[in-house]
C-alpha cells in the first residue's frame, strides 16, 4: 500500500472522519463533541496533505537541479 498517496486522498480523510463521528455516535458524545472529533480529523488530513505534498515538490525540484548540473 503506498501511504504517501493515501495520506494525501481527501477520500481517505472523508472516511475516517465519518468512521469517527458514527463510533462517536455509537459510544454516545454529544454532537458538538462529534463535530470537534471530525473537525479535528479534517484539519490533520489537510495539514498532512500539504507537508507531503510539498515534500514531493521540494524533491522534484531537488532532482531538476541536480539533473542541469
Amino acid at each position: 500500500m503506498d501511504w504517501k498517496t493515501k495520506l494525501t486522498s481527501r477520500k481517505f480523510w472523508a472516511a475516517l472522519a465519518g468512521l469517527a463521528g458514527a463510533v462517536a455516535v455509537v459510544i454516545g458524545l454529544n454532537e458538538d463533541a462529534i463535530a470537534s472529533v471530525s473537525a479535528v480529523i479534517s484539519a490533520a488530513g489537510v495539514l498532512i496533505a500539504y507537508i507531503l505534498g510539498e515534500s514531493l515538490v521540494d524533491a522534484t525540484a531537488d532532482q531538476s537541479e541536480k539533473k542541469k548540473e
